[in-house]
């Protein structure tokens, strides 16, 4: 090679790692090609937020005329198995199978579930709201298969993620967890992205039968995905001639020690009342848009493509900063704080009648909420010991998502009991009636943003306290300096 060749191909690959986002996250033991591969079933989850929380929720109000307290209730009953994430963790930890295999099963399994809830889902939503041949079908068989439908794809999401996530554990370096921790996030962004934009494009001229095309396409590449994202990502440790482990404690035992940890129910409980605070507008952004703001369903499910894109650049800032040492729970409460004026210029963008005021807010509600779910995993994952890694996730997880499942159920029912109670009063400013219900809701998010801004406080003085020296970039004073190794971290990463 010439010489000005080979200083091209170094000046290459010295700018990759700069300038490619998260090319600093694959090691040695974990390739940037088979770490973006196993991220793959994190777009799998990302499309079906989008379809349950997103396309599906609009479609349902306004296309299918379904009540927004049903709606709410059918959308956060895959939650009910949110709290089953922490056992699922402990079992995926605990697992033995002759293949060897701790995680690929349970990816398997919740990816078939996803499956199975999709392919019947269209069927079952058509005949909750009667339409077409159903319109003389009895009510409960509606009622009945979509709620099986919802949570059929509610367990596949909950078990794929939490396994595929203990699984990006096992495989990434402990150094390089807050970038892996980006990464799979990005990519669950992405697919939210890639699949509102194609979910919009294709429910633009709405029916039943592109409802049902929409939905089982859905199905068929979430089994591709997730089975590209395990081939052979998990080494096999065949258990014939290995000699005989020790016995793994009980679920109870495994949860006693988690919860011993220094500050668990506090940090569990900051995830909860934050995640409900961003979760809230979760299935009132789109009927909000269409029902006050006059948008078209096409509009309005593009609008989740927004909320991921400020999700994306969130991460991508959280896994920079947090990579250098940032301390986790100050970016999680710059998360919150984020969302207060985000919530605000949602507020305000339907009295003013200014659209592009609520499409900021929809990016920084993705912005915020990104630098907060960002910031509390990666605290949740340098302090879970080796050993627990999935029941840490699983805990995390369960509380996210159960926090994310009460805030969406409560936001329908809030919705419809404030609009029920005010009549034919019109909104506040004049507006129309409906917006009565949706303001109520967002008032309420800013308020538990502050609760959680509040809570998450003591966190963050403690580890002010075991700051060290500011290094290169960081000045004494700012919320993101690194902090000192926690001394009872057996694991020396950073304190959290």
């Amino acid at each position: 090679m010439s010489s000005l060749g080979h200083r091209l191909v170094t000046a290459w690959v010295q700018l990759g790692p700069r300038f490619l986002p998260f090319a600093d996250a694959a090691t040695a033991e974990l390739p940037i090609g088979r770490l973006l591969r196993l991220s793959l079933f994190q777009v799998s989850v990302g499309m079906a937020l989008v379809l349950l929380v997103g396309t599906l929720n609009r479609v349902m109000i306004v296309e299918l005329g379904v009540p927004a307290t049903l709606v709410g209730a059918m959308i956060a009953m895959p939650l009910v198995f949110a709290p089953f994430r922490a056992l699922i963790g402990y079992r995926s930890d605990t697992h033995r199978c002759e293949l060897g295999w701790r995680r690929v099963p349970f990816i398997w399994k919740g990816t078939l579930l996803q499956f199975g809830g999709f392919a019947v889902m269209p069927f079952a939503l058509l005949v909750l709201a009667g339409k077409g041949h159903a319109a003389d079908a009895p009510v409960w068989i509606g009622y009945l298969a979509a709620g099986v439908a919802f949570l059929l794809v509610g367990a596949g999401v909950h078990t794929v993620q939490t396994a595929g996530l203990a699984l990006a554990t096992d495989l990434a370096p402990v150094e390089s967890q807050p970038r892996v921790v980006g990464l799979m996030y990005v990519m669950l962004l992405a697919g939210m992205i890639v699949s509102a934009l194609v979910f919009g494009a294709a429910l633009q001229q709405f029916s039943p039968g592109r409802l049902v095309q929409v939905i089982q396409g859905a199905a068929l590449a979430t089994m591709l995905l997730n089975a590209v994202a395990m081939w052979k990502q998990e080494a096999r440790q065949p258990r014939r001639g290995a000699v005989a482990p020790a016995p793994d404690p009980a679920f109870h035992e495994s949860w006693a020690s988690f919860c011993a940890g220094e500050n668990t129910v506090r940090r569990l409980v900051v995830v909860g009342i934050g995640t409900m605070a961003f979760g809230m507008a979760d299935i009132l952004l789109e009927p909000f848009g269409g029902q006050v703001l006059r948008m078209t369903v096409g509009t309005t499910t593009k609008l989740t493509a927004l909320l991921a894109f400020g999700g994306l650049l969130g991460f991508g800032y959280a896994s920079h900063a947090l990579s250098r040492g940032a301390d986790p729970f100050r970016m999680a409460r710059f998360g919150a704080l984020l969302g207060l004026p985000a919530f605000a210029l949602v507020i305000v963008a339907a009295p003013v009648d200014m659209p592009w005021m609520f499409l900021v807010g929809n990016f920084l509600i993705g912005a915020g909420g990104a630098l907060f779910g960002h910031g509390t995993l990666t605290a949740t994952m340098n302090r879970s010991p080796k050993e627990q890694a999935g029941l840490a996730l699983g805990a995390w997880g369960a509380v996210q998502a159960t926090g994310a499942g009460l805030g969406i159920a409560l936001s329908g029912t809030i919705r419809d009991l404030v609009n029920a109670a005010l009549g034919a009063f019109h909104g506040p400013w004049g507006l129309v009636q409906a917006a009565n219900g949706y303001m109520v809701v967002y008032v309420l998010e800013i308020v538990l943003l502050l609760l959680t801004i509040a809570a998450i406080a003591p966190l963050t003085r403690r580890t002010a306290d075991r700051r060290v020296e500011p290094t290169a970039g960081f000045s004494v004073g700012s919320d993101f300096a690194p902090a000192a190794p926690c001394a009872s971290d057996p694991r020396g990463s950073p304190a959290t």
